[in-house]
């Protein structure tokens, strides 16, 4: 088992010329488990291939710039509404307490489920969107001494599976993965990070064999200050690249769609607080694609690239900033134009083509920007209390989304419903 040790946490930090920190390489990652040891080094961040710079200038555009779906201010239609809706091509039924995350294949969807019993009280499972089967991965916490540890979160590709482990104690975590064949993990687990509560636990994505993952210091912990990054490692390799430096924490959530991988990295820190949406070519060494930076303290809620477009939310109101300071779901490029849906965002937006999907409160807005017209997908009976949330994001060709559903008769939580729409 190779294991990533986060050296912040046993060796001092190394300053640059430039301000930049640097993880030094003093650390002997060590092996655990009864395998054989293996040492590994992450790479430092002097190597680190995209610090965020920025060089452009951040988008400040007029609100009556905007191609609205609906009008913010009469609430009528500038799209064409359609009435016709989309039928789910599956649905299934799952345990209550499952949990669906977006997944990075087109076979499995990474799930956490509720334990048999209290402990574990969680465990990282996969379904099949295709046949319903629910596979569990794992069973159990795989750190050492795990009285106090349970399963975090999950993440998979059809080949490659990574979960963080989290201490309810301490809020230390560690971060694995292995590959991963026919709902099974396959070879060894490899230990990819551990960090103290200085540190969130890691918001985690894969696509194919690599697992993508974001260090960033706690917002009010004592290492507040310094600087995020976002790291990659494939399956099998015996060291991981660190991707982008972020001059402190990123603005959202990673995402990967169409081989490109999406990160909100903190730009231009000598002139404020801004936050560039940005796309890094999986296919070319993590080469920047595009950028777009919001005007000055604008935070997306979740932002990914689609095609050649960013589509991204803001979740709230801000004094300044013109139209990409106002609370809604966007879709365009730092060139604009932008199509704009001004209503509240809760969740990542998912699609295929011209056609985008945008949660709402209680159902979904599909959005076809060619044809300028929008049809409304409703959420499932019984859902709203719990919500139905998508485990989709970027460019799919199934949209599937969960949800807690009440049953009929008693009014209690009955059952966890997924659905599965081709596109």
């Amino acid at each position: 088992m190779a294991l990533f040790r986060n050296t912040r946490e046993g060796a001092p930090f190394a300053g640059n010329a430039d301000g930049r920190r640097a993880i030094t390489r003093r650390g002997l990652f060590k092996g655990i488990g009864a395998t054989t040891a293996v040492a590994v080094v992450a790479a430092s961040l002097d190597g680190c291939k995209n610090a965020s710079n920025g060089s452009g200038d951040p988008v400040v555009v007029d609100s009556e710039s905007a191609d609205y779906v609906i009008d913010p201010n009469t609430n009528e239609n500038k799209f064409s509404y359609d009435e016709s809706s989309l039928s789910p091509t599956h649905t299934w039924n799952i345990a209550l307490g499952s949990v669906l995350r977006p997944g990075g294949g087109d076979t499995w969807i990474p799930v956490t489920t509720a334990g048999s019993s209290a402990n574990p009280p969680v465990k990282a499972s996969a379904l099949a969107i295709t046949t319903g089967k629910l596979a569990e991965v794992v069973s159990e916490p795989h750190t050492k001494d795990a009285d106090n540890v349970v399963i975090y979160e999950a993440c998979c590709s059809d080949s490659v599976y990574a979960w963080v482990e989290i201490n309810l104690l301490d809020r230390g975590w560690h971060l694995y993965a292995a590959r991963f064949s026919d709902g099974a993990l396959t070879g060894d687990i490899s230990t990819l990070w551990e960090a103290s509560a200085d540190y969130d636990p890691p918001q985690i994505a894969c696509s194919d064999s690599r697992v993508f993952w974001l260090v960033m210091p706690n917002a009010t912990g004592g290492k507040s200050t310094e600087h995020s990054f976002c790291y990659a490692w494939k399956a099998g390799g015996s060291s991981a690249d660190a991707i982008v430096e972020s001059a402190g924490r990123f603005g959202a959530p990673l995402a990967v769609s169409d081989d490109v991988l999406t990160l909100v990295p903190r730009v231009k820190g000598d002139k404020g607080t801004y936050y560039g949406i940005t796309a890094y070519d999986l296919s070319d060494g993590y080469k920047q694609l595009d950028q777009l930076i919001l005007p000055a303290s604008v935070k997306p809620l979740s932002a990914v690239r689609m095609g050649d477009k960013f589509a991204f939310s803001i979740e709230a109101n801000y004094a300044s900033g013109g139209l990409l300071g106002n609370m809604g779901s966007y879709i365009g490029s730092a060139d604009g134009p932008f199509v704009a849906l001004s209503r509240e965002p809760s969740a990542q937006i998912a699609g295929k083509g011209s056609r985008y999907f945008i949660k709402s409160s209680s159902s979904y807005f599909v959005v076809d920007t060619d044809k300028r017209s929008y049809s409304i997908l409703a959420a499932t009976n019984r859902s709203l209390d719990y919500g139905e949330y998508p485990s989709s994001v970027g460019t799919t060709s199934r949209f599937v989304t969960f949800c807690t559903v009440k049953a009929e008769d008693t009014g209690y939580p009955s059952t966890v419903v997924v659905r599965a729409f081709d596109l």
